[in-house]
């Protein structure tokens, strides 16, 4: 929760100062407008905003970051429609009674539809998504000596985020995704409910547009 707490609060100093430090050269001949793919590598902090029970046991999960990649096309200056996951595994630690009582890893993937606001040349560019992701669970570890199985989650995500050009061709993104979604809980083989977790990612990057 502390980290997700310092990338808060670096994105929001980030927008703060970021028509000055992004103001772009007003003689270029260069323009986003008529671009038509962007990609961005970034860093995401994923944090779940339900608790599961797990075998009549109320837990409670840690979030974890991760390396993140988007691609996106551009049908549009304003339209777009975005390929965007995780590039490596965002790790869980199963709380419960106050302690651990386990772990497990989550990596998303996604596909959804975004609405980029302003101009493409714009230096600060809010935009809205809506779209569909899955996400994998992975590297389950024993709860009170019972195998632990996490189907995977299915569901809705919703995105909103500002672009911050700093050249025609360069900027800098910062987002925040809702994942919602259910997966089945396996203990020993055998279900025993779902798990709601319904993450929240934060994320930093930078983008290139060609």
């Amino acid at each position: 929760m502390m980290r997700f707490r310092h990338l808060t609060l670096a994105l929001m100093g980030a927008m703060a100062f970021a028509p000055a430090a992004f103001a772009q050269d007003s003689t270029t001949t260069d323009t986003a407008s008529g671009k038509r793919f962007a990609v961005v590598g970034g860093y995401a902090l994923s944090q779940p905003t339900k608790n599961p029970l797990i075998g009549g046991v109320r837990t409670d999960l840690d979030g974890e970051g991760a390396a993140t990649l988007s691609a996106s096309y551009y049908i549009n200056d304003n339209i777009a429609i975005e390929a965007w996951g995780a590039a490596d595994k965002f790790g869980h630690r199963v709380n419960a009674g106050g302690g651990k009582i386990g772990s497990v890893d989550s990596q998303p993937i996604a596909l959804s539809g975004q609405y980029h606001f302003r101009t493409a040349d714009s230096v600060v560019r809010p935009f809205l998504g809506l779209g569909y992701y899955e996400a994998n669970y992975s590297n389950e570890t024993p709860i009170a000596g019972q195998r632990l199985g996490v189907e995977t989650a299915k569901g809705a995500m919703a995105t909103a985020g500002v672009d911050l050009n700093i050249n025609p061709t360069w900027f800098a993104r910062a987002d925040v995704r809702y994942m919602q979604g259910k997966s089945d809980v396996k203990l020993n083989g055998l279900n025993v409910g779902e798990a709601e977790l319904n993450p929240v990612t934060l994320g930093i990057g930078v983008g290139a547009r060609f």
